[in-house]
């Protein structure tokens, strides 16, 4: 076999793209990200990232780089109010932050952690031999090919990777066609969840430095295949259509037009050729969800990938990103189509939200929601149990291990499993030996508190995946062990 370039090629260096990459380098494996653009283009279609993200950025150490996040107990679905103080935390998640802080932090991430990132890389053949893939890349010195064991695509929406390998991309076309900008030195009102206007939908929201974030959502608009761009004229004749506003005095750093496509990848692997983000799903952008979903998927792949390149994962390990992650794109799909039929029709939607805005005073319904939007209440089949924790996403507690303080994330920054012995139990301790070099077993306290457990196994991705309400189980233990990180060391 010929000399391989990486374990692992990613294709795309977006904000997906680079926290895959950076999962894999934590664990070890060697990453190339190619990506086709020359440079970040420094727009940000994304401002912000919900609680989810939030915690899997902290899980890596990640959340200081962004310095002092904003966070509202309020957020909306489909424009109409939501509060979000009946979950945990409290909030939706950061506001505020451009897409191209959270690239600029992952970035500077990955390639800290050994990521080589080749920019100006088109790629335009792949070969699968079943052992390796081969990609064909176009380069500023002409055509060449890289060679690796996988193949990530984490190319957005029009993913060329999801098309060459063949992998269907079934859903709806857009209906309707949006713009978006950032405008200097207009100072307007903020309308910071979107406003339903005569004709439409208007969001404005500052971003500092005289730079004012806008979504413009005319009722009656069909989407166009824009082959020379949006211009600002249009777009500051849409915003005086809808707001009676005169904004041509203004410029933008940068204009786009979006629609409400959905669509999602029926297959999320195919042989050695995997897709993540935009490239597996596409939607309308409500509530922040689709940058951090993207970023879920990477933590959810990132150790499944490297325990299978490093030859311990349990058989179907890596198909189990798939039956995890498949069913959580499909229901975003879902609630960013219903929230587009409440946010952006015309008033023969009214008597829907008028039933929305009765329901959303309930705490149920409110919780539903929220956990929905927020990814706060995505639960895996991890094995056997009933707990509530079981499969759901560890929150973070401080703890005391020896004499130190630190917290439940904090000990998830190298990306390995952790096994969190709470009762100072050494036959625990002993059963998890044998996996050593794949999950740091921790002795620890919960800080000024009795811990309700007496001792739970975490995967990288902060999912837990065993726990023990009723005295330690060092039988079931090692069973779980073996389903998430494979045989024993030496068996």
């Amino acid at each position: 076999m010929d000399t391989l370039d990486a374990d692992v090629i990613v294709v795309g260096a977006g904000p997906t793209g680079l926290m895959l990459a950076g999962e894999l380098r934590l664990a070890g494996v060697a990453t190339i990200a190619v990506e086709r653009l020359a440079a970040p283009t420094g727009q940000s279609r994304g401002l912000g990232f919900t609680a989810r993200a939030m915690e899997v950025f902290d899980q890596r150490g990640l959340l200081p780089r962004f310095g002092e996040l904003e966070t509202s107990p309020m957020g909306h679905f489909g424009g109409l109010p939501l509060d979000y103080s009946v979950v945990e935390g409290g909030h939706f998640g950061a506001r505020g932050v451009p897409q191209s802080v959270t690239e600029a932090v992952l970035h500077d991430w990955a390639t800290e952690l050994g990521t080589e990132i080749r920019r100006r890389h088109e790629v335009v053949g792949i070969a699968d031999d079943g052992e390796r893939v081969e990609i064909a890349v176009e380069t500023p010195d002409g055509r060449s090919s890289l060679r690796a064991r996988w193949l990530v695509g984490c190319d957005g929406g029009r993913s060329t990777i999801r098309r060459l390998a063949g992998i269907d991309f079934p859903g709806t076309d857009a209906t309707r066609e949006m713009y978006l900008a950032d405008v200097v030195g207009q100072d307007l009102r903020p309308r910071f969840t979107g406003e339903r206007v005569p004709g439409g939908m208007v969001m404005a929201a500052p971003l500092g430095d005289g730079v004012d974030r806008i979504i413009v959502c005319e009722i009656g608009t069909p989407p166009r295949n824009r082959s020379d761009g949006l211009s600002y004229d249009e777009l500051a004749d849409a915003w005086e259509r809808l707001t009676g506003e005169d904004i041509h005095g203004g410029s933008a750093l940068w204009v786009s037009a979006f629609g409400d496509t959905a669509r999602q990848a029926s297959e999320y692997r195919r042989g050695r050729v995997l897709l993540a983000g935009d490239a597996a799903h596409v939607h309308l952008p409500a509530g922040g969800q689709g940058l951090s979903v993207g970023v879920q998927d990477a933590a959810n792949l990132g150790w499944k990938l490297a325990a299978e390149i490093h030859g311990h994962a349990p058989p179907g390990l890596l198909d189990t990103y798939h039956r995890e992650r498949h069913p959580v794109g499909a229901q975003v799909l879902t609630n960013s189509q219903a929230q587009g039929s409440l946010y952006l029709t015309g008033e023969e939607m009214q008597p829907l939200r008028d039933v929305f805005t009765e329901l959303m005073v309930q705490d149920d319904v409110k919780r539903q929601l929220v956990g929905m939007v927020s990814g706060l209440d995505i639960r895996y089949d991890v094995g056997p149990g009933d707990h509530p924790l079981l499969g759901y996403r560890l929150p973070n507690q401080d703890l005391v291990v020896g004499d130190e303080k630190t917290s439940n994330y904090e000990l998830l920054h190298a990306g390995r499993g952790v096994l969190l012995d709470l009762v100072d139990d050494p036959e625990l301790r002993a059963a998890a030996a044998p996996w050593v070099g794949r999950v740091d077993t921790v002795a620890a306290r919960q800080h000024d508190c009795e811990s309700p457990l007496d001792a739970l196994l975490v995967r990288p991705d902060g999912y837990v995946a065993w726990l023990a309400p009723d005295g330690p189980d060092a039988g079931s233990l090692t069973d779980a062990l073996t389903r998430w990180f494979g045989p024993a060391e030496g068996a």
